[in-house]
């Protein structure tokens, strides 16, 4: 029987750290922390991209690492986890309002909320919920916010449904094919997601661009 100390090491884990947590909790562990991520607020500061991404590289054997996952069950837990995550935090906004923020202390979570209703009032409902899933912490605030603020249940689930899947099996598909395609590439893992991290960024970036140049004609007419 191992040590006390040395039992508590391997139970050790470090939630901000993608490799830890797969190796700790597997495919099941993706799920829990898209859950966590999208529908509780005390998720925010969860790794979903990079987790997701190197879930899938991780997939491919290609790695020097000995955690090998299965990509089917995989793809499964993580679209499941961001599905159910989402309405979830939905109907604890719709049930609780805005008192799930006000109790929150923590700086990052309501700037994440500001941001999640500038999206929502910005871009329409649709638009908005899709957008949210690939901005960390507004990712989190904006399903509850969508529940505060009347987001209608129907609008709201088809299109979280629709980012959900494009962001968590686009970024899990986005390992895989990566890992698979350039051998030893997990030496590499930190550069990429910080790429992935930048990429997430982009169509709400762009979609900004879009909508100052649509704006740009009618601030000349003033």
């Amino acid at each position: 029987m191992p040590p006390p100390l040395h039992l508590a090491a391997q139970l050790a884990v470090n939630v901000l750290d993608a490799k830890s947590l797969l190796a700790a909790f597997g495919v099941l562990g993706v799920g829990v922390v898209m859950f966590a991520e999208t529908g509780l607020l005390i998720g925010f500061f969860l790794p979903g991209d990079s987790l997701l991404f190197t879930a899938g590289l991780l997939c491919t054997g290609s790695s020097h690492q000995s955690l090998h996952l299965s990509l089917g069950p995989l793809l499964v837990s993580a679209a499941v986890g961001a599905l159910a995550g989402a309405q979830v935090g939905y109907l604890l906004g719709r049930k609780a309002g805005g008192a799930l923020l006000t109790r929150s202390r923590s700086k990052k979570l309501h700037e994440g909320a500001q941001h999640a209703e500038e999206l929502l009032e910005r871009y329409g409902h649709a638009k908005a919920v899709v957008l949210a899933r690939f901005v960390p912490v507004v990712r989190t605030v904006l399903n509850p916010m969508a529940g505060a603020l009347g987001v209608p249940v129907r609008t709201f689930t088809i299109w979280q449904v629709v980012g959900g899947l494009v962001w968590s099996l686009g970024l899990t598909l986005g390992g895989y094919a990566l890992g698979s395609s350039i051998p030893n590439v997990d030496r590499y893992l930190l550069p990429l997601v910080a790429l992935i991290v930048v990429v997430s960024l982009l169509p709400l970036l762009l979609e900004f661009l879009r909508s100052r140049r649509a704006a740009a004609p009618e601030e000349g007419q003033l």
